[in-house]
């Protein structure tokens, strides 16, 4: 499974160009030792450079991430070499949770001292949250390395990584691999299918669920093949309504996922011994998509939220997503400078064919049909 990606990178970078866009104590925002300047910074030449930003998140010295698993694009090792290199500690709150989790936190936590900081969100979510402005405008130093389709113009989110939908399955449990998701509903796969999380809330089964519509004849303007699919799989029993994670996968519980192709082989490298975890990318419904960083609008320490953003869009940074199997969204001009990873950048699944990159009305048009369709359909 682990075969060339360097001409995958490179496709799937070309082919988002076309779309029109991706997809504790009470405080005041800003305070808690939060520079207020750096609240409404736009840019590390908004407060003197980036010395300056650095000096203020040290000064601040705590992040307030959420939900990014250790396992998820590399985020374990990226946050540990931050903290290393800056001395900021970071809370991860509610690792396993969901990026409708993270818009709830920044609503619920307002003027806290533990609310997010920075937000990893699905594109669906960022822009609901950049609608509902949640979130602050801000340019990191690489920002012309980002395609213009590929972030805000106000600079309110922007790509950071992504990968294809695969399906990944234990293969002693599961002796006849599924290679598509017509194979999905064999009899032979009652009790073992599993998306990762709720679609009305979380990302990676959105995207699951839209690389579904699209093997069953949907397009980037009609998701309910996709919600179909899974009623019907869910009345055959082969669905389980289970979040898959690496606990999961580990226990038996979920012997056939469908997440991100960078999860799954974080998860047949993570769990190599214990199970034969295999992945593959299926031809019937090929989907990639990339995930946003955002600030939040009401950071509680919003200098160190944005210097967390400068880190992961820097070469290193992007090399950190690299290494955790993800295709960084700077990938072509590092490529360009000689500042990507080479060895890393051989080792994703092998994808054929071309992924459709819905636009922002037929994302938000898209989430509007799963939120009132999937618990009627599915449960």
């Amino acid at each position: 499974m682990n075969r060339s990606r360097t001409a995958l990178a490179a496709g799937l970078l070309a082919v988002v160009a076309l779309a029109a866009t991706a997809c504790g104590s009470s405080s005041s925002a800003g305070s808690s030792g939060g520079d207020t300047k750096a609240a409404t910074a736009k840019s590390a030449a908004d407060l003197g450079g980036m010395d300056a930003l650095i000096a203020a998140a040290k000064a601040e010295g705590t992040l307030n991430l959420i939900t990014l698993p250790r396992t998820w694009a590399g985020y374990g090792d990226l946050m540990d070499n931050f903290t290393k290199k800056y001395g900021i500690k970071i809370t991860d709150a509610n690792p396993d949770g969901s990026s409708q989790d993270e818009i709830n936190a920044v609503k619920q936590l307002k003027g806290q001292d533990r609310a997010p900081d920075a937000l990893d969100l699905g594109s669906s979510f960022a822009l609901s949250a950049a609608s509902a402005n949640l979130l602050a405008p801000y340019q990191v130093a690489s920002w012309k390395d980002i395609p213009e389709s590929q972030k805000d113009a106000q600079g309110r989110w922007y790509n950071d990584y992504g990968g294809y939908i695969s399906i990944g399955y234990d293969a002693k449990q599961v002796t006849t691999p599924p290679t598509s998701f017509a194979d999905l509903a064999k009899p032979e796969y009652k009790g073992k299918v599993a998306l990762n999380g709720d679609p009305t809330k979380a990302g990676a089964a959105f995207a699951g669920v839209f690389a579904a519509s699209l093997a069953k004849g949907g397009n980037a303007d009609n998701i309910q093949p996709g919600i179909d699919f899974f009623g019907e799989l869910k009345k055959s029993g082969n669905f389980i309504p289970v979040g898959a994670t690496q606990a999961t996968i580990q226990s038996g519980q979920t012997p056939i996922t469908i997440d991100w192709d960078y999860l799954q082989v974080s998860a047949a490298n993570t769990l190599k011994g214990k199970v034969d975890w295999k992945v593959v990318v299926p031809k019937d419904g090929l989907y990639a998509n990339y995930y946003n960083q955002a600030i939040s609008a009401t950071a509680p320490h919003p200098a160190a939220a944005r210097l967390w953003e400068e880190y992961l869009y820097s070469a290193e940074g992007q090399n950190g997503f690299l290494k955790g199997w993800a295709r960084p969204v700077e990938l072509a001009a590092m490529q360009a400078a000689g500042t990507v990873d080479k060895t890393e950048l051989a080792a994703l699944p092998q994808v054929d064919g071309n992924s459709p990159f819905p636009t922002e009305a037929q994302l938000d048009a898209a989430k509007k049909v799963i939120a009132d369709s999937w618990a009627k359909t599915v449960g």
